[in-house]
C-alpha cells in the first residue's frame, strides 16, 4: 500500500472508531461477559461461582419459565398475522390519492413515537373496566365490556389491540413497498378483465411479499422480546394470574429482583438461540413465497 492508501485506511479507522468503540464496549462484552455468567453462579454481592450447566438444567424444570414461554409464544402466533393483515389494509387505505393525505399518515404514525412507558399508562386507563374509554362506549350501545387488564382471558387479547395501535412502522414500510409496484401491472390485469379482488391477490400480495418478509421477522424478534408495556402493566408478577407473564419480563425478575445474574443470562442465551432458529426457519420457508422484482436490475 502507498502512503496515501495507508492514510486513508487510518483515517477510515478514525471516524469509524466511535461505533467499533461502542459496539465492543457495549454489546461484544456484555454478550461474552453474559455468556460466562450463564455458566456461574452470580448475585451481584459476591464473585461468580462456576456451575457448569446447573442453571441451564434449571431452566427445564421451571415451572414458571414454562408459563412465561406458554404466554410469549401465544402472542407471538397471534399478534404477528394480525399485524401484517392490519398494516397492509392500512397502507392500501393511505396510499389513496385523497385531500389531506400527508395529514392522514403522519396522524396515523404518531402513536409509535410514544414513549413505551407512557403508551402502557394509557391504554391501562383506556381499557379500565369501570372508568376507561373501550367500556364506557360499548355500555352506550348496551354491551357490558370485560374487565380487560384484570381478566386472564382477556389480558393477552387486549395486548394484541394494543399492538395494533402501535403498527405505524408496518404500515408505513408497506405503503413504500406499494408505490414500488409499477402501474403498468394493475393497468394491464385491469385490461384482461381482473377484478379488484384478483389484482390485490395477484399483483398486490405477491410484490410486497419482500416487505411482508421484513415485517415477519421484525415482528417476530419483537414479540419474543415483549418487555415495557407488559412490565407497565402488570408488572414483574405478569398480573392476572400469571398471564401477562412474558419472557423478557421473567428475565427482568430474576436479575434484578432476586440477583439470580447467572440463571438470567442463561435464560438470556437461550432466548438468542431461540429467535435465531425462529429466524432460519422463516428464512428457509420464505423462500415459497416471497417474491423479488427481477428486473429490477435491469
Amino acid at each position: 500500500m502507498t502512503r496515501t492508501e495507508k492514510r486513508r485506511v487510518w483515517l477510515g479507522l478514525a471516524f469509524a472508531s466511535p461505533w467499533v468503540i461502542g459496539f465492543l464496549v457495549f454489546t461484544a462484552y456484555p454478550m461474552v461477559a453474559s455468556a460466562y455468567y450463564s455458566f456461574t453462579f452470580f448475585n451481584l454481592v459476591k464473585p461468580p461461582v462456576f456451575t457448569g450447566l446447573a442453571n441451564y438444567e434449571r431452566l427445564l424444570a421451571d415451572d414458571k419459565l414454562r408459563l412465561a414461554m406458554a404466554n410469549t409464544i401465544y402472542v407471538t402466533v397471534l399478534a404477528n398475522p394480525a399485524s401484517l393483515a392490519f398494516g397492509l389494509v392500512c397502507a392500501l387505505l393511505l396510499n389513496f390519492r385523497v385531500g389531506g393525505q400527508a395529514l392522514y399518515r403522519t396522524i396515523y404514525i404518531l402513536p409509535i413515537v410514544m414513549p413505551g412507558v407512557a403508551t402502557g399508562v394509557l391504554w391501562r386507563w383506556l381499557m379500565n373496566p369501570t372508568l376507561g374509554l373501550f367500556n364506557t362506549i360499548l355500555a352506550y350501545v348496551g354491551i357490558r365490556g370485560p374487565t380487560w387488564w384484570g381478566d386472564p382471558n382477556w389480558s393477552k387479547p387486549s395486548l394484541i389491540i394494543m399492538t395494533l395501535w402501535l403498527n405505524g412502522i408496518v404500515t408505513i414500510i408497506y405503503l413504500a413497498g406499494l408505490q414500488q409496484i409499477p402501474k403498468e401491472l394493475y393497468e394491464s390485469a385491469e385490461i384482461d378483465g381482473a377484478g379488484r379482488w384478483r389484482r390485490f391477490l395477484n399483483i398486490t400480495v405477491p410484490m410486497v411479499s419482500g416487505v411482508t418478509l421484513f415485517n415477519l421477522i421484525t415482528g417476530l424478534i419483537w414479540s419474543f422480546q415483549l418487555f415495557t408495556e407488559a412490565f407497565v402493566i402488570s408488572g414483574v408478577n405478569g398480573a392476572p394470574q400469571g398471564s401477562m407473564l412474558f419472557y423478557s419480563v421473567y428475565l427482568y425478575s430474576n436479575a434484578f429482583r432476586y440477583l439470580k445474574m447467572g440463571y438470567a443470562s442463561a435464560m438470556a442465551w437461550v432466548l438468542f438461540f431461540i429467535v435465531l432458529a425462529v429466524t432460519y426457519v422463516t428464512m428457509r420457508w420464505s423462500s415459497r413465497w416471497t417474491h423479488y422484482d427481477v428486473t429490477a436490475g435491469g
